[in-house]
């Protein structure tokens, strides 16, 4: 899987970006991937930061120089630690649909983007776009807050509504796992009755415990997950995620990564 494994990070130069790309470094570094540093020149934006510069010519080349500079220090880095190789593409266009359309392209595995915080998700973020990025596309997306500085994550909590889904995802869980040695934890969200989630949670524990360690049961009882795992292919994934029962439960993740796996 590593061989051909692609990792695309959109990047606009935002603290939460330069976080994002830093975990996608030192992903890519596990996986031997392909880093792809991504930046889609929006000429709007940039001619209302320099209206003098009608062609845009001084601010693309100021851009190139930075992107440069990123993939210079990503290759120092993450190429002696097993990243494949690191490139720089710019595009016009839309920044999301752009985004979106390259990674297509590419054939990307894992899409890495950064955002100002979990906590922003529903009141604020949701229409940004990250959250965007994260409802319209069919790939993989890691999701960093601004304050999450990559470390190692020692314990990831996936959260499980025990679908049929969920069977696939957690495949990619375990490797991903393997990979920094961390700790699983299982965590059942839902809305049915108490009776049919036990049933559930045995029949769950039973095809996935000779793959994994598994964890927490109730929610509030969490205490240190490093990075937050979800599966979802719907379009209405925020209004699941952060449901009025669930959002209090979710309060802990306000500085931690959000994986949402949407293929499997």
């Amino acid at each position: 899987m590593g061989a051909n494994f692609t990792i695309l990070c959109p990047i606009d130069f935002s603290e939460c970006a330069l976080n994002a790309l830093e975990y996608a470094a030192k992903v890519g570094e596990k996986y031997k991937a392909k880093l792809i540093i991504f930046h889609v020149l929006n000429k709007k934006d940039y001619q209302n930061l320099s209206p003098l510069d009608l062609g845009g010519i001084v601010q693309k080349e100021f851009l190139e120089q930075k992107l440069r500079n990123l993939q210079e220090a990503v290759l120092i880095e993450s190429l002696p630690k097993g990243l494949k190789s690191c490139e720089v593409v710019i595009l016009e266009g839309a920044i999301v649909q752009a985004t979106l359309d390259f990674s297509k392209k590419i054939n990307a595995n894992l899409i890495v983007v950064g955002t100002e915080g979990m906590n922003d998700f529903k009141k604020q973020v949701v229409g940004s776009r990250s959250s965007k990025m994260v409802m319209q596309s069919d790939l993989d997306i890691l999701v960093v807050p601004r304050k999450a500085f990559f470390k190692r994550p020692r314990k990831l909590v996936y959260a499980s509504n025990y679908v049929e889904e969920d069977k696939g995802a957690i495949k990619k869980v375990i490797q991903f796992a393997a990979f920094f040695d961390s700790e699983i934890d299982i965590v059942h969200v839902s809305s049915r009755s108490r009776l049919i989630d036990k049933a559930l949670h045995k029949t769950m524990v039973e095809e996935i415990k000779p793959a994994i360690s598994y964890g927490l049961e109730n929610y509030l009882q969490l205490a240190k997950g490093d990075i937050l795992v979800t599966v979802s292919k719907k379009k209405d994934f925020f209004d699941q995620l952060f449901s009025k029962n669930l959002s209090r439960k979710m309060s802990y993740f306000i500085t931690k990564p959000l994986w949402v796996i949407k293929s499997y």
